[in-house]
């Protein structure tokens, strides 16, 4: 079974450290033969999560085009970025309404049973600790099952090099190591 993972980071930002990090984690995938889909969530525009707007208007187009990402994938690689010591509002705003229900299906179901690879990249010396406990704590409540291990890159100003790879022999080395995790685990729990 080809795994299919689905990868993204939490900031619109085009220069995005994370956004570099999830490129490598999404390269470490397709080394070892994962089907993976590296999104950009500026792509997915949406406005702010209003209770009275899905009343009125449903899903905005970009979170149903989200849900149908959500569908066809069996595991997630997050890049969170951190800011004031959480995750982004952009990403936040986008799990708040991937997780709505929508056609019939609730939108727990889509996160409920799917495993999940946490990673950050920070200015800071703890490399986003902070945004990937929070995100944790937010992806457990909708039912995923995330991943003991994390990847953290402090320092992300000097942590790339000019092509967008890690620079660090290390965290190249444990980010291979969470993409095959998540490979391995999505694996195992789609197995027959």
């Amino acid at each position: 079974m080809k795994p299919k993972i689905l990868a993204f980071a939490g900031s619109a930002r085009s220069a995005s450290y994370n956004k570099m990090l999830a490129a490598v984690a999404a390269a470490h995938g397709r080394a070892i033969g994962a089907d993976v889909t590296l999104i950009d969530l500026r792509d997915f525009p949406m406005p702010i999560y209003d209770g009275d707007v899905e009343a009125a208007s449903g899903l905005p187009a970009a979170a149903l085009r989200f849900r149908e990402l959500l569908v066809e994938h069996d595991g997630l690689l997050v890049a969170s970025p951190e800011h004031n010591g959480s995750v982004t509002a952009l990403l936040k705003n986008t799990l708040d309404w991937a997780s709505r229900p929508a056609g019939g299906i609730d939108g727990l179901a889509l996160f409920r049973g799917k495993t999940v690879g946490l990673m950050a990249a920070s200015l800071s010396p703890f490399g986003g600790l902070r945004s990937v406990t929070h995100l944790r704590g937010i992806l457990s409540k909708l039912g995923a099952n995330v991943l003991a291990d994390e990847v953290l890159v402090a320092g992300a100003q000097g942590a790339f090099d000019e092509t967008g790879g890690l620079t660090n022999e290390l965290s190249n080395k444990l980010t291979a190591q969470l993409v095959a995790t998540l490979a391995a685990n999505v694996r195992r729990m789609h197995a027959p």
